[in-house]
Parts: structure tokens; C-alpha cells; sequence
């Protein structure tokens, strides 16, 4: 009797929960610090993103694309925090002019 192989999972849940996270964490960033200590917030917030990626592609068990997996993760977390740090960073000038 054979055994038969499993599908492996696919990795882009994996991706898009670290996405996620970061999108959560640079919402509450924004919401709740003050202006003044957001970016040192926003970049532990990164490296929080980093370990996670690293972590949630471990845990898929699956050598191959690794790093490609990890990087994906990491570039979309820094896209999605910089995006949100830009839209706080402008609606603070908004609010200075007026």
C-alpha cells in the first residue's frame, strides 16, 4: 500500500497575516501615541513584523523560498507601515495649517 503525499499548505496566508499585523499595529500606533514618539514606535512595530515573518515561515516547514516567503512578508509590512506613517505625518500638516 502506498502512501499518498500531502499538498503542502500555501504560503500566502502566512504572508498577508504578518501584512495584517502590521496594519493593526500601525493603526494603533497612530491612534494612540503621540506624534512626537511615533517613529520609534513604528520601527519597533517593524522589527516586530521581521520576527514574525520569521517565525510564521518556520512554522510552514518548507524549505524552499524561504527567504522569498520572508522577504515578501517583511517588504509588505514596511509598505503597509510607511503608508500609514505617511497618512499620519500628513494629517498632522493638515491640521497645523489649518
Amino acid at each position: 500500500m502506498s502512501t499518498t503525499e500531502l499538498v503542502p499548505r500555501r504560503p500566502i496566508g502566512g504572508i498577508v497575516a504578518v501584512w495584517i499585523v502590521a496594519l493593526l499595529a500601525g493603526l494603533t500606533i497612530g491612534i494612540f501615541v503621540s506624534p512626537d514618539a511615533r517613529l520609534t514606535w513604528m520601527s519597533i512595530a517593524m522589527g516586530g513584523c521581521l520576527i514574525m515573518a520569521f517565525g510564521v515561515q518556520l512554522a510552514y516547514g518548507r524549505a524552499q523560498r524561504f527567504i522569498h516567503r520572508v522577504a515578501l512578508s517583511t517588504l509588505g509590512a514596511l509598505l503597509v507601515l510607511g503608508v500609514i506613517s505617511a497618512a499620519f505625518g500628513l494629517a498632522a500638516l493638515m491640521t497645523a495649517v489649518v
